[in-house]
């Protein structure tokens, strides 16, 4: 069956205040989130693995965005971590600002499914209309809300 991605978001992984001024600290304060309902077992090795990913490429997307990740044995279904920092977050070697922050942890059998997942994700956030929805949620509800009226015309 394969995923979709309104199924994946959750309010509870969703951060609309990032504290974190460095990418490592805004990965952990992500991970940290996609914990709920026991998902993500070990999430300090978790976000090691999502480092480590992260420093042989950048996951900077450009626009703001970036959709930091690892293929796993640390979860069997995928997890989504959202957040939003205002001030942004220094992403990539060219020390991007990153203003969204999609964490997603996907098991290693999972490439399909996460193909898509990014992909939803990289469609809906490359909309200005939808960026700035998002930049204005001011509850993970709305947020939430945003990306599922959003992924649902991608259908």
């Amino acid at each position: 069956m394969a995923v979709v991605l309104a199924d994946l978001l959750d309010e509870q992984s969703v951060t609309l205040a990032l504290q974190a001024q460095t990418c490592e600290e805004a990965l952990r304060e992500i991970i940290a989130t996609m914990d709920c309902e026991g998902r993500v077992g070990e999430p300090e090795k978790l976000f090691a693995e999502v480092l480590a990913r992260e420093r042989v490429h950048s996951t900077f997307m450009g626009r703001g965005v970036a959709f930091p990740h690892a293929r796993t044995n640390l979860v069997n279904q995928i997890c989504l971590g959202i957040g939003r920092s205002r001030a942004g977050i220094s992403f990539g070697a060219q020390g991007e600002l990153a203003h969204l922050i999609f964490v997603i942890a996907v098991p290693q059998r999972m490439v399909t499914d996460y193909l898509t997942c990014v992909g939803a994700l990289a469609r809906l956030s490359s909309d200005e209309k939808t960026r700035s929805a998002l930049d204005e949620a001011k509850t993970a509800s709305e947020f939430v809300d945003v990306l599922r009226r959003g992924s649902v015309l991608l259908e």
